[in-house]
């Protein structure tokens, strides 16, 4: 049976390169979040406010392409970053931060819990969370120039927003993968204990308790 995950999780968890060893190891199909395809990206960062909802219509545009084709897709999929983090983390945090206007955030949402509702939701969400620190040290490994210069304080405000939505997130199971303590990278046992636990949550929904759940 067809099976859709979604991998959750601030800039730098290690989003990309867990659904490439998921893709890998349990034969899914990998989609990616585009970096830099949004034609408003360069307008936004020279004046967020005046571009933060074109911005963020436009990302919220694409995802809702990337679900449909991913839910056409017959094989199992594996999606890096969801139409919900967009709307529940980052487009939030525009708002919240002064970025968005009153107005144009509530057409926003009203448009995503419309286009949410059209949508199927995943089989399981697999978040995983990270400490600045963390962020930080993995961001620069990357070696992206426009990540470089990300103030701590602007990760830190993401990962607060990112404990919110996890924690009243009701449309899929949830799986927390402490990214603090498992390096699924170097570590082929933390990897195994991670690809393991993703099957037994896929399997009945339920599973076996992951063992470093927070």
């Amino acid at each position: 049976m067809k099976k859709y995950l979604v991998l959750a999780g601030n800039i730098g968890a290690g989003k990309s390169t867990l659904v490439g060893l998921l893709s890998e190891r349990l034969g899914f199909r990998p989609y990616y979040e585009p970096v830099s395809e949004n034609p408003y990206l360069s307008d936004f960062y020279a004046d967020m406010r005046r571009w933060a909802f074109h911005s963020q219509l436009y990302f919220l545009t694409h995802r809702v392409q990337s679900h449909r084709a991913l839910m056409d897709d017959p094989w199992s999929v594996v999606q890096d970053r969801s139409i919900y983090e967009d709307a529940e983390v980052f487009a939030r945090n525009l708002f919240e931060q002064g970025n968005m206007s009153p107005r144009d955030w509530e057409s926003y949402r009203e448009l995503y819990q419309t286009l949410i509702g059209l949508l199927p939701a995943p089989d399981l969400v697999v978040y995983l969370k990270a400490s600045v620190p963390t962020l930080k040290r993995r961001i620069a490994m990357r070696g992206r120039d426009f990540e470089a210069s990300i103030p701590d304080d602007y990760l830190s405000g993401l990962n607060h927003l990112y404990e919110e939505w996890i924690g009243s997130f009701e449309l899929a199971p949830v799986l927390v993968v402490p990214g603090d303590r498992l390096d699924f990278v170097t570590e082929s046992k933390d990897l195994e204990t991670i690809v393991a636990t993703i099957e037994d949550r896929l399997r009945d929904r339920q599973g076996s308790l992951f063992p470093f759940d927070m």
